[in-house]
């Protein structure tokens, strides 16, 4: 269907608001692992990160924050510094190239910061698990608060766990 026939018929682009995500520590979202630490207060600043991956991730990331999930109605917003970011959203297996910056990233995040493992490649190198360029899971390098499974994840999954650091 196309954008125009879509506004017609429903009055809007962007997809209906999603249920408000479950309060961290109790149950997350399907496979979703919730932040330890409760939600960061008001927006969420995100400095994403390529650790290595295929892009399949990078695709439903520029999905979710599009004009059609809109992940900035959540107080989510994409920033270009980790100097100004609450958390890191990292996708990919961390590459042997990519260890040491990934580690000066983290630690030129201002605290309290959150870690977002994106995929399954972040979760666990996925296909790329053995490969003589990996150094290892994005947890085996920093530490990860959330993480979210799925080879891409959909923007939907994306942005539920996300709704999670905001609280909103």
């Amino acid at each position: 269907m196309s954008v125009l026939g879509k506004i017609i018929r429903t009055g809007r682009v962007a997809e209906p608001a999603l249920p408000v995500p479950p309060v961290a520590g109790a149950a997350g979202a399907a496979g979703v692992r919730p932040a330890a630490p409760g939600p960061l207060a008001g927006s969420v600043q995100l400095r994403h990160i390529d650790a290595g991956s295929c892009n399949g991730c990078e695709l439903e990331i520029g999905s979710a924050f599009g004009p059609v999930y809109d992940a900035e109605r959540y107080g989510l917003r994409l920033v270009a510094s980790p100097r100004h970011a609450d958390a890191l959203l990292v996708t990919g297996p961390v590459t042997r190239n990519m260890a040491d910056p990934l580690r000066a990233v983290f630690d030129a995040t201002p605290n309290p910061k959150r870690v977002v493992a994106v995929g399954d490649c972040a979760m666990n190198c996925g296909v790329f698990a053995g490969g003589h360029g990996v150094e290892g899971a994005v947890g085996d390098i920093v530490p990860v608060d959330v993480e979210i499974p799925g080879c891409p994840p959909t923007p939907e999954a994306l942005i539920a766990a996300l709704r999670g650091l905001t609280g909103r």
